[in-house]
């Protein structure tokens, strides 16, 4: 049977924990949460029982016992499949091995950022460059500490998000120093759009 391709990152996050040991749908996000795999999955909580009943209903897991702690409602435990088992590790496969085509909300920004001036452009960047330093700074911090308890070939999610990290800062850097000398491209026409509010006469020549 074709497998269907990877289309819910929480569906994988779920199925991963299952992997590990039965457990009921408050403890699974309580533990993907300690684990930060909202931030490293791009966790919508929204949808987190909806995407539990979805897998549930494909086969993909299935109930094992009903579990009451004290005066709490009823709560039903989950074990993956030998069926999640196995859509579980095609779609580790797709991941790891078939690069996709990622456009993130920076991306769309940089596409269309003429439209703001380049003085205001040069100040945004700085200060995505000065939260990206914080950020950087707080993730290594804290995989030093995870090291100090977890093997590292657990952690390498942590490294390559820190590796993007600083390759966005380092990218960011160069562009700033582009704007601010002077020798970006089209950048004197740029200014020129947003001292006169017309563009140059290559765009907003309609032609013959």
């Amino acid at each position: 049977m074709k497998r269907r391709k990877v289309g819910n990152l929480l569906a994988l996050a779920i199925l991963s924990t299952l992997h590990e040991q039965p457990a009921h749908p408050y403890e699974l996000a309580s533990i993907l949460k300690s684990r930060s795999k909202d931030r490293d999955m791009g966790i919508k909580w929204g949808s987190f029982y909806t995407v539990v009943g979805n897998l549930r209903k494909h086969g993909l897991i299935e109930a094992v016992e009903n579990d009451r702690d004290g005066a709490r409602p009823e709560r039903t435990v989950y074990r993956i499949t030998d069926a999640g088992r196995d859509e579980m590790l095609d779609w580790l496969r797709e991941l790891l091995g078939e690069p996709a085509v990622e456009e993130p909300r920076f991306v769309a920004g940089l596409s269309v950022m003429a439209w703001l001036s380049p003085d205001e452009v040069i100040a945004l960047l700085r200060a995505r460059l000065t939260a990206l330093d914080d950020e950087i700074a707080s993730d290594r911090a804290g995989l030093a500490r995870l090291l100090e308890e977890i093997p590292r070939l657990m952690l390498l999610e942590v490294e390559y998000r820190l590796a993007i990290l600083a390759a966005e800062v380092g990218w960011i850097r160069s562009i700033l120093g582009e704007l601010t000398s002077g020798s970006m491209p089209g950048l004197a026409e740029w200014r020129t759009f947003h001292e006169t509010g017309e563009l140059p006469a290559e765009r907003g020549s309609t032609g013959s």
